[in-house]
């Protein structure tokens, strides 16, 4: 099942360690499959305040966002993303194309 890397950064500053980030990332991203679904862009708030820019990345199986993660190569670049960011990274599973919202209402299977 799809699973997701987001981010939810704030207070970005361009400077060298972001755009190396930015220069980097990409390569750390193909050995697990993963793609951009959101990346910062402009929002159109519909309620409440949220200044923070936005990431989403997919990857195919959690598994494959907790290596992508933990690889060496991504591990590099996280210090540059701090030079020049602060914020939240997580990961989330995804639901299938059936889930339901009532469907977090029913006991866990696991």
């Amino acid at each position: 099942m799809t699973a997701y890397a987001i981010g939810q950064l704030r207070n970005v500053d361009l400077n060298q360690g972001i755009l190396d980030y930015l220069h980097g990332i990409d390569a750390t991203l193909k050995p697990y499959d993963g793609r951009f679904i959101i990346h910062g862009g402009r929002k159109e708030q519909l309620e409440g305040v949220s200044r923070d820019d936005l990431i989403v990345i997919a990857f195919p199986t959690i598994e494959a966002a907790r290596l992508w993660y933990s690889s060496p190569a991504y591990q590099a670049l996280i210090p540059l993303r701090q030079q020049g960011s602060e914020g939240e990274v997580f990961l989330m599973d995804g639901v299938d194309d059936q889930h339901r919202a009532t469907d977090i209402l029913e006991p866990q299977q696991g």
